[in-house]
């Protein structure tokens, strides 16, 4: 039995691409800062680095920023994902990650906002990982279709090549003609780089006139 708790961690998220916040090592993760030191220096040995955002509901692994190029930059090209997505899928998958996971964060920090001025400091708890779970809500395909299909390649590429590939990957699950939340979409991007490029620039301004995001502020150090 191998009882190298980093070793098997690691290899568990390696073989998964992404874990529960509920798994016992995922846990132990979370709350043992010399077992999270140790995960990560072994993760930065290779090149790698730990995604464990504290408003997600799963965590899983990516590339160090000094090690990307290594990987997506080939003969002087950079690449549009290194898990085989075109640049319309990625493109696609932003706008999804800006549909379903930005009013989520924003539910989310409200919350955690209004909880915090509420509880008392007396009697304050840890709590592993506030608000992970809150459910994110849908977007239907059709809507979806009408609103981005143009800009992507045209309503038939994403329904039939890009919707399918993204669930496949984990990013999404559509069910009943509705695109949810996947595992891995809520780690797709890092919230404090990604979220003001979005709010702050011409994406927001397509956003807001389709009701989907409100006018708010993107809350510093938050990622």
């Amino acid at each position: 039995m191998n009882n190298d708790l980093a070793a098997r961690l690691i290899a568990h998220l390696l073989a998964q691409r992404y874990l529960p916040r509920e798994d016992a090592e995922v846990r132990r993760l979370l709350i043992d800062s010399s077992f999270h030191d140790e995960v990560e220096q072994r993760l930065a040995t290779c090149g790698l680095r730990l995604l464990a955002q504290p408003f997600a509901a799963h965590v899983g692994i990516a590339l160090l920023r000094e090690t990307e190029s290594a990987v997506f930059e080939q003969n002087d090209t950079w690449q549009a994902s290194n898990i085989g997505l075109p640049r319309d899928a990625v493109a696609l998958l932003v706008i999804l990650w800006a549909l379903i996971i930005l009013p989520k964060r924003e539910r989310q920090l409200s919350s955690e906002a209004a909880r915090q001025e509420t509880q008392s400091e007396l009697f304050e708890t840890v709590k592993l990982t506030p608000l992970a779970h809150e459910a994110s809500r849908g977007i239907a395909e059709n809507t979806l279709l009408e609103d981005y299909g143009k800009l992507l390649g045209g309503k038939s590429r994403i329904q039939q090549f890009a919707l399918p590939q993204l669930s496949r990957l984990g990013f999404i699950e559509r069910r009943n003609k509705i695109i949810h939340e996947g595992p891995l979409l809520d780690l797709a991007f890092d919230y404090a780089d990604m979220a003001p490029r979005i709010l702050q620039g011409a994406l927001a301004d397509l956003l807001k006139q389709r009701g989907i995001l409100a006018d708010v502020q993107v809350a510093e150090g938050v990622e």
